[in-house]
């Protein structure tokens, strides 16, 4: 017999307290959704340096939400999707509809094929993340590394002819721009192993730390100060070190295969000792060795 929808138990579980730790990386995904649909404000009303900065802004807390909610012991489910959500809006559609509302919509109709190409490449890449967040048959090495450049690194990134024009530097052909941003759709959407960052390890040396400090207290003077430098540095050395994290992991990957053929043969016919069977014997007794 089913139970009664209305039943005191049922209501109890179903309106049971929700622990305000896991409120809070949600408050900050949500702040983040904010500054992402203000940016897009901000780029109709022609503010295209404030809507820069809402992209940035969200960003920024993108990369804390997580951190805060895995400090504080605040991971969900529905906190895991609320940030899926997120990083489409604040990294897939504001920055296409900015470029688009900045220049490509002097292609008319290629512009916006081209927009709509970087939202959608920012939504499949954020849909094969969660699709193989827990994939067991990844090597141990490739937790190091990202599959495609994650969403807000290529939201970053795709600004980067804005970036120009604000330090002074040439304003490049429309074309170039809808190429670019093409481009970076592609690096989204492709295999190519990206460095993750977690290769630096989530703790620091009691030596460190001030020096730590300093430089974060000097990269948020340098943002603040000199935004569009940094973030033109930062967006050509991050395409530039593609081409280093491929060669990193091609070695991984190298190594791995190399180390399981070193040990097949001593597993299969147990190290250095001799064989003194017959061929016949040598046949059946090495067919359960690789079928295991």
């Amino acid at each position: 017999m089913l139970p009664d929808p209305s039943s005191s138990d049922l209501r109890r579980r179903r309106f049971r307290q929700i622990p305000v730790r896991t409120l809070v990386p949600n408050v900050i995904t949500l702040l983040a959704i904010c500054a992402g649909l203000t940016a897009i404000r901000l780029s109709i009303e022609g503010r295209n340096e404030l809507a820069l900065g809402a992209i940035v802004f969200a960003a920024i807390l993108d990369g804390i939400d997580g951190r805060v909610a895995r400090m504080i012991k605040g991971q969900s489910r529905f906190g895991a999707e609320l940030d899926s959500l997120a990083d489409f809006v604040n990294f897939g559609v504001a920055p296409a509809l900015i470029l688009y509302f900045w220049q490509l919509h002097d292609l008319n109709n290629v512009g916006w094929i081209a927009a709509m190409i970087f939202a959608i490449s920012g939504g499949l890449r954020l849909a094969r993340f969660n699709a193989t967040m827990d994939d067991p048959n990844k090597p141990a090495f490739a937790a190091n590394y990202f599959t495609g450049v994650p969403a807000p690194l290529g939201a970053i990134c795709v600004l980067l002819p804005m970036y120009l024009v604000f330090i002074g530097g040439p304003q490049l052909p429309t074309p170039i721009i809808a190429i670019f941003t093409l481009a970076i759709a592609f690096l989204m959407v492709s295999r190519l192993p990206v460095f993750s960052g977690k290769m630096l390890g989530g703790k620091i040396a009691p030596d460190m730390v001030l020096p730590v400090v300093v430089l974060v207290v000097l990269f948020i003077a340098v943002l603040i100060s000199y935004p569009w430098h940094l973030l033109t540095c930062g967006s050509l050395i991050y395409l530039l070190s593609l081409p280093i994290g491929w060669k990193s992991y091609r070695d991984h990957e190298r190594r791995a295969r190399a180390a399981e053929a070193a040990a097949q043969p001593s597993t299969s016919f147990g190290g250095d000792v001799p064989d003194f069977s017959t061929p016949a014997e040598t046949a059946s007794d090495d067919r359960p060795a690789r079928l295991n």
